[in-house]
């Protein structure tokens, strides 16, 4: 019976962890201003065959890829996601 307890508390122990970082990696959404403010470059440009555009930013060795998108009714150019380039 203390055994299936010690489960149980381990996987809520867990599940509560990979729950906060999920709100920490959310509450810092890597956009394209984000790492322009970071004093990424633009480094590239590229544009999908569904002529979403990206740019490759680069600082150092770091490199990321960011798509962005808009509309006639959008205030502005949005930052759609930017990922890691590995």
């Amino acid at each position: 019976m203390i055994g299936k307890q010690l489960v149980l508390a381990a996987a809520l122990t867990s599940t509560a962890s990979a729950g906060a970082a999920f709100a920490q990696a959310a509450a810092e959404k890597v956009t394209l201003s984000s790492l322009l403010a970071k004093d990424y470059a633009i480094a590239g440009a590229i544009s999908t065959a569904s002529n979403l555009p990206g740019l490759f930013l680069r600082k150092g060795s770091s490199l990321y890829l960011c798509f962005i998108a808009e509309t006639k009714q959008s205030a502005t150019v949005a930052t759609q996601y930017c990922k890691p380039v590995e």
